[in-house]
């Protein structure tokens, strides 16, 4: 029996509520690319459409938050912000979506967290995304940064973070703060550089957005990239050279090895749909 497709008047019409944790996650290790949900999740908002959760948007911040947001406006704190950790919908949602639910979500904010003056987000330009779906809602491009990405034997994506866990050498001491030469190589793991782009929507009212788009260093505008940003380097470990190459070997249904958090994530979503089909409800 194939799911219903939903329409634009659907989505338009749909409720955006916040939800629990394991109804987001549910949605988000189905049908997101990343399994790893961030840790700093302050809020799980879903869209029902007839009573039906069919999208999940995650606000909160990434690891450093203050230090990110100094970086941006320098006379902000960590509650002045919220950044996307998550956004997943449903294939059966139509085209355009994406910007409705943002849309939802900017209401939601002003009307439940009137303190927070910007979202702030990143579009995954080293797995393939320029952030078509940002650009389409209206936000500032600032610019990117160049980042790391290892790869398993597998084509499983391991951040450095996650990796420190690994590297212990014979004698169990740690080799430091990201995978060495002789890791990689023995562990048959792929090191590249990509980019990420950075975005930003304003909640805030002119007169603040206008004072903080003249203290901020990064030039935000909607000068935003296409696939023609998108590019990788990878490692070569014989001589240690970075080469520019057409694609990543990485793998989104790759099987979960390294990523505890997504191994985790993975144990409560079969245990929820295992209570789903027991007592026969619909998340």
């Amino acid at each position: 029996m194939k799911n219903k497709l939903y329409s634009i008047e659907d989505v338009k019409n749909s409720e955006l509520v916040e939800i629990d944790k394991v109804n987001a996650l549910d949605i988000v290790f189905n049908n997101h690319y990343s399994k790893v949900m961030p840790r700093l999740t302050k809020h799980f908002l879903g869209s029902f459409i007839d009573k039906k959760l069919v999208a999940v948007l995650t606000l909160g911040w990434g690891v450093q938050p203050l230090n990110t947001i100094k970086i941006l406006f320098p006379s902000l704190i960590t509650k002045d912000y919220l950044e996307i950790g998550k956004m997943c919908m449903l294939e059966e949602l139509p085209k355009n979506s994406e910007s409705m639910i943002l849309s939802k979500m900017f209401k939601w904010v002003k009307e439940n967290r009137p303190d927070v003056k910007l979202i702030y987000t990143w579009a995954d330009g080293i797995l393939g995304k320029p952030g078509y779906v940002y650009q389409a809602a209206n936000f500032l491009y600032g610019g990117f940064i160049t980042t790391d990405l290892y790869l398993s034997d597998t084509g499983e994506r391991v951040h450095p973070r996650t990796a420190q866990s690994y590297l212990k050498d014979k004698k169990d001491v740690s080799i430091g703060r990201r995978p060495n030469k002789e890791f990689l190589i023995e562990n048959n793991w792929s090191h590249y550089r990509g980019r990420q782009f950075r975005y930003v929507y304003f909640l805030c009212d002119k007169r603040e957005k206008k004072r903080l788009l003249k203290e901020t260093d990064i030039k935000w505008n909607r000068e935003y990239p296409k696939d023609g940003a998108i590019v990788w380097k990878k490692k070569d470990f014989t001589d240690g050279s970075w080469n520019n190459v057409g694609e990543i070997e990485w793998k989104s249904d790759s099987p979960l090895k390294y990523n505890k958090s997504a191994i985790k994530n993975s144990k409560v979503v079969a245990g929820y749909n295992k209570a789903k089909e027991f007592f026969d409800f619909e998340g």
